[in-house]
């Protein structure tokens, strides 16, 4: 049986993606999104307003195109996988952090002419050469399917 890691996120950039160059130059842009949801107060009855806070990193030409495009207070969808990691601060302290990896951006920012989603960035094809298949289609048996 295969796992699935994804998520998908419709936010607006908290700021301006950063963008880092590794040493052998490829591009990674980091930013932060902010997505909200309602609450009903059960002491007052009132909807309030939750935020949370996601930090997105895209690497390649999607850290390209974040770069030219994308910027603080930018509507824009995101899917990718989650991903998490600890490290040790300068005190000694063991920190966690979570991460989404984009594998696709989109812009839902209106462009002037009033379109909106023309923005896509999604992964070139992969070659298929490749032993496993990555579209999710394929010759799969339903004998493989657990339900």
């Amino acid at each position: 049986m295969k796992a699935l890691n994804k998520a998908m996120l419709i936010g607006r950039l908290g700021r301006d993606p950063e963008i880092r160059s590794t040493p052998s130059g490829v591009k990674v842009a980091s930013f932060s999104m902010a997505t909200d949801f309602n609450v009903k107060n059960r002491e007052t009855g009132e909807w309030d307003t939750r935020t949370e806070w996601h930090n997105i990193k895209a690497w390649r030409y999607l850290a390209e195109n974040a770069e030219r495009n994308l910027h603080k207070g930018s509507l824009v969808y995101v899917e990718g996988r989650i991903t998490y990691d600890s490290y040790n601060d300068k005190e000694g302290n063991k920190r966690y952090k979570t991460e989404i990896i984009a594998n696709e951006l989109i812009s839902l920012e209106k462009r002037e002419g009033g379109a909106s989603g023309e923005d896509v960035y999604t992964p070139p094809p992969q070659s298929s050469s490749g032993s496993s298949d990555q579209s999710g289609g394929g010759d799969q048996d339903d004998g493989d399917i657990p339900f």
